[in-house]
This record gives C-alpha cells, sequence and structure tokens, in this order.
C-alpha cells in the first residue's frame, strides 16, 4: 500500500506517456489473424500510416520489436508488447486518494485466476500436511538409510531442493529438524550439515523454480509470458545446481567427520549445544503404510499431471486449479475425513495463504495505478534511456545483479515478482531480452541473495539449531561464488539462444 501510494505521488510529479503498442489479435481485434495495433491515445487499428500489420516476422522486424513470431502464436507472450521508438507525451493524468483505493481492489479483480490458483493449492498442502505422510515418508526414508547418511544428504537435499522447485517448499521444512538433526549429529557431521540439506535445499529449489507457483508462475504472468517458456532450461538449472550443491555438502560432511575441528560450527561458535535430542526419535519407524504411499503417490503425482499438462496439454490456470481441486477431494477420500472436518481443512488452508493471495492481487494495484497514470511508459522510456546501448548480455547480468540487490530488502517471492516484473519484463523486451529469461534473471538473483538475506528463511533456521551467521557465511561463500558463476553461464547462453 506504501508503494501504491508512492506510485499514485509519482503520477503528480512525471509526465504522462505512452508506447504504441501490438497485439496478437487472433481474430479477436480483426476480421482475420493480425498483430493489432494499438496508438497511445488508446485507438485501436489494424493499419500503421498506409501499411497493413498481417501477422509475419517481416512486420515485427519492422517495427523493431525481436521477438519471434512464435511467441505470439504460442501464447508465451500475452500482454501487450510497446513498440520501440513510439513513446509520446500525453496530458497529466493524476493519481488522487480515490484512485489510492481502488488500486489493490482493481488489482485483486485482474489477479483473480493467479489468487484461486493460491488459495487452491494451499487447501491442497494442507490437507496433506495434515495426513502426516510427507514426516512419516522422511522418517522411514532416514531410518532405512542409518549409517548411510551421506546417501541420506544426497537424496534429502535432491528432495527439499524438488519441493522447493515444483511448489515453493520453505517454512515446511522446519519440521524436520527433529528428526535429521540427530541423524546426522549421530553420524559424526556438525549442526550446519542439517541446515544445509533442509533450508540449503528448499532454497535451491527458489533459484531453480520449474513450476513454483509463488515465483515462476506469478513473476511469468506479471511479466506477460507463458511459464512454460524456458521450462526445459530451469529443470537443467535445478539438476546442475542440485549436483553442486551436493557434491560440496556432501564433502564438507565427510571432512568434519573426518576430523571435527574443520566444522566451521566448531571455528567460529564453539562447542555448541543444540536443543534437540542427541539421539534419533524411538518412534521412527522404516515401514509406511498402504495409505501413506498412496498419499504420497498422490502428491508427487499431482505436481507431475500440472506440468505435463501445462506442457502437452496447453493447460493455463484454470486447468491447473481444478486439478488441485480434485486433488484436495481425493485426499479427503483416502483420509476419510468427516464433510465438516475436510471442509475446516480446505478454508484453513486457504486460510494459510490468503496474505500471499493479498500480496499478489494489491501489488498488482501498484501497476494500475502506474497505467491509469500513464506513468509507466514513461518510467521504461527514461530507464530505457539510461540504458540505451547495452547489449543483451550485458543488460540480462545487469538485471541479475539488481535483483541480488533488491532480495536484501524484499525477501518475498511473489511480492518482488508483482512488484518488478510488470515494469522490468517490459523493459527488457524492448532492450531485445526474452520474457523468460527476465523471469530467469529474477529466480537467479532471489535465490544466491535467499541464502544471505537477514529478510528470509535463515536467521530463523540458523536460531533453530543455535548456529551463527558468521559460521554459515564461512561454509556457504564457495558454493555462492561456483552458483552464480553457473547462473551466470545459463543466462548468457540463454540469450545466445534467443539471438539465433
Amino acid at each position: 500500500m506504501i508503494v501504491i501510494v508512492l506510485a499514485a505521488l509519482a503520477t503528480w510529479l512525471l509526465p504522462a506517456g505512452k508506447y504504441s503498442s501490438i497485439t496478437y489479435a487472433d481474430g479477436r481485434f480483426a476480421t482475420s489473424t493480425a498483430l493489432q495495433y494499438t496508438a497511445p491515445d488508446g485507438s485501436r487499428r489494424d493499419t500503421v500510416l498506409d501499411g497493413s500489420l498481417p501477422a509475419t516476422q517481416r512486420t515485427l522486424d519492422s517495427l523493431q520489436i525481436r521477438i519471434p513470431l512464435a511467441s505470439f502464436e504460442g501464447g508465451v507472450i500475452r500482454k501487450p508488447v510497446s513498440v520501440p521508438g513510439t513513446y509520446h507525451r500525453l496530458a497529466s493524468r493524476p493519481q488522487g486518494p480515490v484512485a489510492v483505493l481502488l488500486a489493490p481492489i482493481k488489482g485483486i479483480y485482474e489477479s483473480i485466476d493467479i489468487i484461486l490458483f493460491i488459495l487452491l493449492i494451499g487447501s491442497f498442502m494442507y490437507v496433506f500436511n495434515e495426513s502426516g505422510a510427507l514426516v512419516r515418508g522422511l522418517a522411514a526414508l532416514s531410518y532405512r538409510m542409518k549409517g548411510r547418511e551421506s546417501w541420506l544428504i544426497i537424496i534429502l537435499t535432491f528432495l527439499f531442493s524438488f519441493g522447493g522447485a515444483s511448489y515453493g517448499m520453505a517454512e515446511e521444512g522446519f519440521a524436520f529438524y527433529v528428526i535429521l538433526v540427530p541423524l546426522f549429529l549421530a553420524a559424526g557431521y556438525d549442526l550446519i550439515v542439517p541446515v544445509m540439506v533442509i533450508f540449503g535445499g528448499t532454497q535451491l529449489g527458489t533459484l531453480a523454480s520449474f513450476s513454483n507457483p509463488f515465483s515462476t508462475i506469478i513473476a511469468s504472468n506479471a511479466a506477460g509470458v507463458n511459464w512454460k517458456d524456458g521450462l526445459d532450461e530451469r529443470i537443467l538449472m535445478f539438476v546442475a545446481s542440485s549436483i553442486i550443491a551436493i557434491i560440496y555438502t556432501v564433502r564438507y560432511a565427510e571432512r568434519v567427520k573426518k576430523d571435527p575441528t574443520r566444522s566451521w560450527v566448531y571455528r567460529i561458535d564453539g562447542d555448541v549445544k543444540t536443543a534437540f535430542p542427541s539421539q534419533l526419535p524411538t518412534t521412527l519407524s522404516g515401514s509406511l503404510t498402504w495409505r501413506d504411499r498412496l498419499l504420497l503417490t498422490l502428491f508427487l503425482g499431482t505436481f507431475a499431471t500440472m506440468i505435463f499438462g501445462v506442457v502437452k496439454l496447453d493447460w493455463w490456470l484454470p486447468e491447473m486449479t481444478a486439478l488441485f481441486l480434485a486433488a484436495t477431494l481425493a485426499l479427503g477420500l483416502i483420509l476419510r475425513l468427516p464433510e465438516k472436518k475436510f471442509i475446516a481443512s480446505l478454508l484453513k488452508g486457504a486460510e494459510e495463504l490468503l496474505s500471499v493471495a493479498f500480496i499478489v492481487g494489491i501489488a498488482r494495484g501498484v501497476t494500475i495505478v502506474l497505467n491509469e497514470g500513464a506513468i509507466s511508459d514513461t518510467i521504461l522510456y527514461g530507464t530505457s534511456q539510461g540504458l540505451g546501448g547495452l547489449s543483451p548480455a550485458v543488460f540480462i547480468l545487469l538485471m541479475f545483479a539488481l535483483y541480488i540487490l533488491f532480495t536484501l530488502f524484499i525477501s518475498s517471492s511473489s511480492g518482488m515478482a508483482v512488484l518488478t516484473m510488470p515494469i522490468m519484463g517490459a523493459l527488457g523486451l524492448m532492450a531485445g531480452v526474452p520474457g523468460r529469461e527476465m523471469v530467469n534473471a529474477y529466480l537467479f538473483g532471489m535465490g544466491i541473495m535467499g541464502f544471505l538475506t537477514p529478510t528470509g528463511l535463515i536467521l530463523p533456521s540458523l536460531a533453530l539449531v543455535n548456529v551463527s551467521f558468521k559460521a554459515w557465511w564461512k561454509f556457504i561463500r564457495m558454493l555462492l561464488v561456483w552458483l552464480m558463476l553457473l547462473c551466470v553461464v545459463f543466462l548468457l547462453v540463454g540469450i545466445y539462444r534467443s539471438s539465433r
């Protein structure tokens, strides 16, 4: 709301103006498939001067829009794209107190599709977590892997990373410290190892989110691109970053096991006492019931189905929301929940993500104020003048660095996406950077700084095991260097691919 107020004040200070824009009409505004041209004054027409605007690559090239036509035809780009060199000043449109109050309401209206998606995911996750199947599944895995803890590091880091990358697992990881801290201490490791496996794993998932609705999908939606564009690249990043982090963690854990004095906890914090028991919980069991197996299969199968539906069946938010509703109903049947208890759990899960849903909708109000005040394009125009002449490669690396900086102040992935991507995404397109690479720069920047930012989950994670931030920094610094190099390579390769 503070940002909305600042945006409204900016409409009184900055000159109004707009670019002409094009939209892929596909018969909606024209009698045939065409590129719909909208002038700065808002008038729509299918011709510019005396020339037609057929939906061809030559048309895009003539308008200096460096985007493949296939990106429009395939639904990768869903929002209007500004036409370079067409910025035009307009009469001032200052936004007053009434506009400030209306902005979050309009933002929720415009974001209702993704808000419903978030609420239904909350219901699904709450009902599933209430079943205890995930905790029992990891407990069974820990029991079976006792004595082979290095393999447990490999498997669990991958699973936590997958949870972060697929559905945004983060705070849920706190439940597993009571199991893994005693396990890793008994194996001769230090307290940094469980922090890296649990927190580090989920944070890796943030960096390489391939279907996380709270980062990838929201950011792509805000940038006006289809989130499955770049999916293969993000899955490859997920695999590569997980391998690097796992190798790094296992090597450290084995060094500490051979020589406890090499532990950063021992060197920095000394002989640390932890609130967790020094032995594994006696309730751990290596067996799972048939119902637990069915619940875990349903859980993984739901996300696999979502990815398949988006990639192969052209699903979008309504279909994905319906999938999670169906999966939640299936959970209720498997768990044999009474009607009142099921409805209460469904509403409780939606309630837990209501703040995220409101953030998405209210933050959209920032864009609404900027657009209705006609200064969004003014900001883009001024920024593009300042960044004029930068190559796409330099531009994307600058965006990566900016998102690392932004994450120091905004740790919420959904908040960051809806506040920045409408502007950054449009600016990237004007600079010849595909929307998917702008989303990747946002993911990579937040993923790297998320390991350190005090506004995120690292401080409560360290406090939980009584380890200092200095010890964590000593452990994580070289891994961050390797991950940053990996991010730079992926961004540059993405730019190279788009220019071919």
